[in-house]
């Protein structure tokens, strides 16, 4: 895995429509500048990010790239209400499916709409309050088309460190994605023992969320925090954290990206990104040149916790 991946929730009109010429640019900036993980899902536009991402891959060489979708949600026939943040109009929603045959079915459907001929990774998507069914049904399933060789890796992919916890210590995973919770503003993932499971166990990491959804991004009052709007106790505190960054002659989000891809813990770091511009600029961020003495700073006054 590339210590960057691209993240494709964008790309499928969360919260902002994106063109078709954005998103197949997307596609192209994060490979001209190295990045070789790229992870979608059905959720992520109900099928559009993966009709993009594929699209956009296929001229590319299908074993120079690592592909991840997830399982645990189907499509099926209804009309969007845009609950979920992603602004569609075709007549598909999700419905979760953490059966057998639902993974199956939903690892079909992805290649469908990729048009490619496998995945890499397949992870079991945000089966927050399903975890026993994903635990005794996905996973099984999952393991078998390892074992079959139609997916090289499996894992769980959620923004909950209990539950994915406890799938690292209760099945046989090759990877986690966990979202938004090793970040400048959230260190559950370290706190909880999860990184420390997986090293135990041999289970690469994946974060995403570096940013928490926008805030880490641009702390304001309109910013949102895990995709709701933020409470004012989250939004001081990033602007504290974006004031001792600027003492330092970093950015925020400079340093919320750096801080998230030192952890030597975590293998693959996933930016989310509308265009090529917002590639570049990331990519740029993380080679930014970060004052040691920051961390130590946001200790002392507080607002980083980590020993």
């Amino acid at each position: 895995m590339t210590r960057l991946g691209l993240g494709t929730a964008p790309l499928g009109n969360l919260y902002t429509e994106v063109s078709e010429d954005d998103a197949a640019a997307t596609v192209a900036a994060a490979w001209a500048a190295g990045i070789r993980v790229f992870d979608t899902a059905p959720l992520y536009g109900h099928g559009l990010a993966e009709r993009r991402l594929g699209a956009a891959l296929r001229s590319y060489p299908r074993d120079e790239y690592v592909l991840s979708t997830k399982v645990g949600r189907l499509l099926v026939p209804g009309t969007p209400d845009g609950a979920n943040g992603f602004k569609v109009s075709h007549g598909q929603v999700p419905r979760f499916d953490f059966s057998a045959d639902g993974v199956r079915k939903s690892l079909d459907e992805s290649l469908t709409r990729l048009g490619l001929d496998r995945v890499d990774v397949a992870l079991i998507h945000d089966p927050d309050n399903h975890l026993q069914q994903a635990i005794n049904g996905a996973a099984p399933a999952l393991a078998a088309l390892r074992d079959e060789g139609i997916v090289r890796a499996i894992g769980f992919g959620m923004n909950v460190v209990a539950p994915l916890k406890a799938a690292v210590e209760r099945c046989d995973l090759d990877v986690i994605l966990v979202a938004g919770r090793y970040t400048l503003l959230d260190q559950a993932a370290l706190d909880s023992g999860l990184l420390a499971a997986c090293a135990d166990r041999g289970v690469a990491v994946m974060a995403g969320g570096v940013f928490n959804s926008g805030l880490l991004a641009a702390p304001n009052p309109s910013a949102t925090f895990d995709y709701l709007p933020v409470a004012e106790e989250r939004l001081a505190k990033a602007l504290a954290i974006a004031r001792v960054c600027e003492r330092h002659g970093t950015s925020l989000p400079a340093a919320a990206l750096r801080f998230v891809a030192d952890q030597p813990a975590i293998a693959t770091v996933l930016i989310g990104a509308r265009d090529g511009d917002e590639v570049r600029a990331d990519v740029a961020m993380l080679h930014e040149p970060v004052d040691p003495a920051l961390w130590a700073a946001l200790r002392a006054e507080g607002l980083l916790l980590l020993p």
